[in-house]
């Protein structure tokens, strides 16, 4: 800035932001349960953003897979700021879930694969 002012030369500083998109990362997800039916399950107490984010970009990339989730309490509110809970948020995104066990009709339910 010292340089440019020396110099005469107009300038902004730090007047723009620019959004950009972080290289993939090959990683990997490793499910709680796998019912024999497919269904795959993830039984959580505490659901935090990463989990949330992880799951919406395996449900992108992996369409096919039927993930649910059990919460201890899906009532309980994603953020101290945030009036979304565990159950709006998957209500939202397109999960099932339940609350504390697994219900019977997802062990019974014959395929957990969509085509």
């Amino acid at each position: 800035a010292m340089q440019l002012n020396k110099l005469g030369v107009p300038f902004e500083y730090e007047t723009i932001t620019v959004k950009f998109v972080k290289p993939a990362k090959a990683t990997r997800y490793t499910p709680d349960f796998k019912l024999p039916n497919g269904i795959i399950i993830e039984a959580k107490g505490i659901f935090f953003t990463k989990d949330r984010q992880k799951h919406l970009m395996i449900k992108e990339q992996h369409p096919n897979l039927d993930i649910r989730f059990v919460f201890s309490n899906p009532m309980q509110r994603i953020s101290k700021i945030s009036k979304t809970t565990y159950a709006k948020w998957c209500e939202t995104n397109g999960f099932k879930y339940a609350k504390e066990t697994i219900p019977t009709e997802w062990i019974n339910e014959k395929c957990g694969i969509k085509n």
